[in-house]
């Protein structure tokens, strides 16, 4: 029989605790700029499975920005932006830096630690993450920006409408 000091454990709440991930970095890609599709391809043939590098492609329809650091679209599109395990949103050249040291080619972005040739190859990365929609054939940011708030409030909301395009 048991006691009338045993308790009942039925309405004890445990609180998930907080799984570290396995990546080290996440890396947001355009998936739609073959540059960018050329990269990832080669950085995922260096990480070679072993899950170092998360990579998420921000132009998928379903990319939720609260499940990325809260990085928009638009943002995202803007220039590149990764994440770190403890929640710190990185950008640009960093970006590089961080995920070649993680995969073990650190040494490729080694020299852009020092102040002068660092200070150069981020002015180059604005200049290339200006024009890189128009390098690659692309409409500009706004047209793709607005081009996905269509498809996603068609999916959504199911409110299609027929452009003269679509005719």
């Amino acid at each position: 029989m048991p006691s009338s000091n045993t308790q009942s454990h039925k309405s004890v709440k445990v609180a998930p605790v907080p799984e570290k991930p396995s990546w080290q970095i996440k890396l947001l890609y355009d998936g739609e700029c073959p540059l960018c599709v050329r990269e990832v391809n080669f950085l995922r043939k260096r990480d070679a499975g072993r899950g170092k590098v998360t990579f998420v492609d921000i132009a998928d329809d379903d990319y939720t920005p609260s499940s990325h650091g809260g990085i928009d679209f638009e943002t995202a599109m803007g220039r590149i932006h990764a994440l770190l395990p403890n929640g710190t949103v990185i950008k640009n050249v960093e970006v590089f830096r961080r995920v070649y040291e993680i995969l073990g080619m650190g040494w490729i972005y080694a020299a852009t630690k020092l102040p002068v040739i660092g200070w150069i190859v981020d002015a180059l990365y604005e200049i290339w993450a200006d024009w890189r929609l128009a390098l690659t054939g692309r409409p500009d940011l706004t047209s793709i920006v607005a081009n996905r708030q269509k498809r996603i409030e068609c999916k959504t909301l199911q409110r299609c409408r027929l452009t003269d395009d679509d005719n």
